[in-house]
């Protein structure tokens, strides 16, 4: 996100006005969306990047994804031991920044709802204002940026300026050279939410692109196929297992692996997790989540016992040139019944809790 100037005082009016439409068109979109759940998960990582960015911390959202989903991030051996360590704290780091949005612990809490006492319950006109105003008059007097950015979700909840707890959080409105007198930095705090608003919307609608472009690839079977309910299910979910599969679409194991299988050599699907068993799936756009994971560790024939020599990489003189932009045009979406989708979503509890385990266990080693 590009670093907004200051604008001056004359142009508060047209920044409030700029950021209450942008939060508004999000909102409208994103209420009752078929891939709201996958949306959310994807606007938690890049929210949790933007914050980390802007604390001191640089992180990959999607080594945080696989922390999440209880898979071992994949750490390039030829670095340095203090630099692999730098990734490992990041990692927690991220972890950290990612309970403080959804499933924050009782310490956590406590310092949300302390945080939550500076935000006044305000008309709906001056929401934005109200909301910008407390941070800063939070932050200020010395309380923490996390726990003001979890009560600044809450805020835009209660106030139903946000009716999907979308992290909106104007992360780069803290920026070492942004100015912090108040009449200088509210307006430049609605300008940032503008642009996180703005990205967020053109996320769903690439994720809307995805899931068509694959609903479209399965069509045209047999009538009682169920590809395209299964299709439904992945764009709904983050990742999902062919037992998360099976249960939601009310068939046996064997028959969603198999499904899943046929997904994945027709390019529709990636597996992320580089196993056997146990295996884990989502769309296309899940493609840096497997580049980000470690496969299982598994004996190399032919080697002797003890840990291999670290072989460092030769630096290439290439450089990758970034994708280009695609502008898209939006659809009409499809009305999907998701009535088993709670089933398949079970797992989420738990994935905090596998984290934790991970991160722990990457310490010790």
């Amino acid at each position: 996100m590009p670093m907004i100037e200051a604008p001056s005082r004359h142009r508060m009016p047209a920044a409030l006005a700029f950021a209450a439409a942008a939060v508004a068109r999000l909102d409208q979109v994103v209420t009752g969306h078929p891939l709201c759940g996958a949306f959310l998960y994807r606007t938690r990582l890049e929210a949790v990047r933007r914050q980390a960015a802007v604390d001191g911390h640089s992180i990959d959202p999607w080594h945080l994804a696989a922390v999440i989903e209880g898979l071992r991030p994949r750490i390039d051996q030829s670095l340095e031991p203090y630099d692999r360590g730098s990734l490992i704290d990041a990692a927690r780091y991220a972890f950290d920044g990612y309970q403080w949005l959804v499933r924050p612990t009782f310490e956590q809490e406590d310092a949300i709802r302390t945080a939550g006492l500076s935000f006044p319950l305000v008309t709906e006109a001056a929401t934005l204002l109200a909301g910008a105003s407390a941070l800063h008059s939070w932050l200020e007097a010395g309380g923490t940026r996390q726990a003001g950015r979890a009560a600044l979700l809450r805020f835009w909840m209660q106030q139903k300026i946000m009716r999907v707890p979308v992290p909106l959080t104007a992360a780069a409105s803290l920026g070492a050279d942004v100015p912090w007198a108040r009449e200088a930095w509210i307006p430049i705090f609605l300008d940032t939410l503008a642009a996180e608003a703005g990205e967020g919307l053109q996320l769903l609608m690439t994720m809307e692109r995805a899931w068509c472009d694959a609903r479209q690839a399965v069509a045209g079977g047999r009538r009682h196929s169920r590809a395209g309910l299964a299709v439904d299910l992945l764009a709904a979910c983050p990742v999902m297992s062919a037992t998360s599969l099976a249960c939601g679409l009310d068939m046996a194991v064997k028959n969603a692996a198999q499904l899943l299988d046929r997904f994945l050599a027709e390019g529709l699907v990636v597996e992320v997790t580089h196993r056997h068993k146990r295996r884990l799936f989502g769309l296309k756009a899940l493609t840096p989540l497997r580049e980000g994971t470690a496969p299982p560790r598994r004996p190399e024939p032919g080697r002797n016992r003890g840990r291999p020599r670290r072989q460092r990489k030769d630096e290439s003189d290439e450089v990758a040139m970034p994708a280009p932009v695609l502008v898209l045009d939006p659809f009409q979406r499809r009305a999907v019944d998701y009535s088993g989708l709670e089933a398949a979503m079970a797992y989420a509890d738990k994935a905090i809790d596998r984290a934790q385990r991970m991160l722990k266990s990457l310490e010790e080693n």
